[in-house]
């Protein structure tokens, strides 16, 4: 498990965090639920050590491994689909284990036949669907998701959520997955957060499967803060 223990964090007079505890279980899918700049994005990249914190300790990192999935897909534009999944890999596997793995997430995503096509020949969607395989090819242990569906139209955002269950259920690693829409926090999380004010509260925490699946009750209880 994942724990941030009295963090503390500002920036200048704006005190963000002030002994802020949360914690991640191992292998589930965490949501970070609440508007837009409450800090959400933040307490990630705490989690990731992209942010320094001025007080406080993470623990159960150890020398875990991180993989991204942002607003944009974030491709190299000059690489095709292949190679920007290829890219993140060539590192951590030879080159036949590499083939067999871009493959099988190609083929997950439905974009084998995309593979030799260049960034700028992708549709949004592709795009993030290319991201999205990038992002569990990778061997990371922890996956980070700041609003991977933002800006998608509901059929595109509900094929997107379709597809990182799938990948998800294949290939379990601990995902922390930020928010502020409801549906998603709903519909793709083991466990909601939801946080506000500055310095950031954690208003509650709801286990989605202590509810029964009464989507209604906890839309209710993260719209009544």
């Amino acid at each position: 498990m994942i724990k941030l223990i009295d963090i503390s964090k500002k920036y200048d007079d704006l005190i963000l965090l002030k002994d802020f505890n949360i914690d991640f279980e191992k292998n589930k899918i965490t949501c970070l639920f609440g508007p837009s700049g409450v800090g959400k994005t933040t307490i990630a990249n705490i989690v990731a050590g992209i942010v320094p914190i001025d007080k406080g300790c993470v623990g159960g990192i150890d020398n875990s491994l991180f993989s991204y999935v942002f607003q944009e897909p974030r491709l190299l534009k000059w690489y095709n689909v292949y190679e920007n999944i290829d890219f993140v890999l060539k590192d951590v596997y030879k080159p036949d284990e590499r083939v067999e793995i871009i493959n099988s997430y190609l083929n997950m995503v439905e974009l084998s036949e995309y593979k030799n096509y260049k960034v700028d020949a992708l549709s949004g969607g592709m795009a993030q669907r290319v991201s999205l395989a990038r992002a569990f090819a990778y061997p990371s242990h922890i996956l980070i998701m700041d609003e991977p569906f933002k800006g998608l139209d509901n059929k595109l955002k509900n094929e997107m959520s379709s597809l990182f269950l799938k990948m998800w259920n294949s290939s379990k690693r601990t995902v922390i997955f930020i928010t502020h829409d409801v549906e998603e926090a709903i519909d793709l999380s083991h466990i909601i957060f939801t946080l506000k004010n500055r310095p950031v509260n954690i208003i509650n925490r709801i286990t989605v499967s202590n509810i029964v699946n009464d989507k209604e009750e906890i839309k209710n209880l993260l719209l009544s803060h």
